[in-house]
């Protein structure tokens, strides 16, 4: 069977030389939504490192969708320009260039990590959040203003001009950000979404958001070109979203032509009680792999070969997305991978 770790993933017309991607993770660190010379360093030097899909970190589809000031954007020309040279950057670099769509919600406007993360008011370039319903993140936390039913109806085509650009700008795969305590997973939660009308309360209309936006995204882009999306599948908190109503998503995710489903889990509320160790949610991902047939991804606390190999082995996931352990060693696949799958530049061949 050789290094499943290392053998070729197939999503539509993509093929990925291996099943690890680099994690999405902000990098706090674009003006207007531009990347700059941080972000194709960054990327770039992990698709030298050997991951097989490079996916970027959340990326706005509207304005007020950005968690920070200091996200990257895609919702105009000049983004799309100038993330069509990053995507061709990492292309050179032999990797496939995935991007992560986004919309924070109630979790937007916010400070860098590094600053403290606190809210950025309207008075320091900041702006009032919005959300499915008027109830804060937590303490600290302002009131979001809850969106109308037309503003509803008028996300999953924000969500498609995007994935539109992406698919211009070069890019291999698009993931929708579902997870995470942003704005898909405030309309899929109770604890969050407290709407009578046709956007909540029972679970086939709190669906409805992020099924109507796999569908824009999905007609929006090519047919060769695969269509992932990043859930939690529980809040961790009793009365919340759970792994029930993830499968029951995924069952109707796969009839709206997504292709793999990255599990994640949390992110929704704060102090929930999380069981944090290694690997702590790839028993999500091989429970939604298991009962609906759908390709998942597992990230979460996987840091070393061991445990990856074991993801792919076991059948708990066909991908493995490394978030901290390739921000501290970008190399990591190159050097993990077996000679007959090592993927190494030229310049650095003399070091293997």
């Amino acid at each position: 069977m050789g290094d499943l770790l290392f053998s070729e993933l197939r999503l539509r017309g993509a093929r990925l030389a291996n099943r690890i991607a680099l994690s999405p993770m902000c990098q706090y660190s674009a003006r207007d939504g531009l990347p700059n010379d941080w972000h194709r360093r960054h990327y770039a030097e992990r698709a030298v490192g050997g991951a097989g899909l490079v996916m970027l970190e959340a990326t706005a589809v509207l304005p007020e969708g950005r968690i920070t000031p200091y996200d990257l954007g895609l919702w105009s020309e000049e983004q799309e320009t100038a993330l069509s040279s990053l995507v061709a950057a990492i292309h050179a670099a032999g990797a496939l260039a995935g991007v992560q769509l986004a919309h924070a919600g109630r979790k937007a406007s916010t400070d860098a990590p590094w600053n403290g993360g606190g809210p950025v008011p309207e008075s320091s370039g900041g702006w009032r959040p919005v959300s499915v319903s008027p109830i804060s993140f937590g303490a600290g936390s302002p009131e979001p203003r809850e969106l109308s039913e037309a503003e509803l109806a008028s996300i999953p085509g924000a969500f498609g001009v995007a994935a539109e650009r992406a698919a211009r700008a070069g890019f291999d795969a698009v993931e929708i950000h579902a997870a995470h305590g942003y704005l898909l997973h405030q309309s899929l939660s109770p604890l969050s979404n407290a709407r009578a009308d046709g956007w909540g309360g029972d679970l086939r209309k709190r669906f409805r958001l992020t099924l109507e936006t796999a569908a824009a995204v999905r007609r929006a882009i090519p047919e060769p070109m695969p269509l992932l999306l990043r859930l939690s599948a529980t809040d961790w908190v009793e009365g919340g979203w759970d792994l029930e109503g993830s499968v029951a998503l995924v069952e109707r995710l796969r009839d709206v032509g997504v292709d793999l489903v990255d599990v994640s889990s949390g992110g929704l509320v704060p102090g929930a009680k999380i069981a944090v160790g290694p690997g702590y949610q790839v028993a999500l991902a091989k429970a939604i792999r298991e009962r609906t047939g759908m390709p998942t991804g597992a990230v979460g606390l996987i840091t070393d070969a061991v445990q990856a190999r074991g993801v792919i082995a076991d059948g708990s996931a066909d991908l493995v997305s490394l978030g901290r352990l390739l921000l501290r060693d970008p190399y990591w696949p190159m050097r993990e991978a077996p000679a007959e799958a090592r993927r190494v530049p030229p310049q650095y061949r003399r070091a293997f």
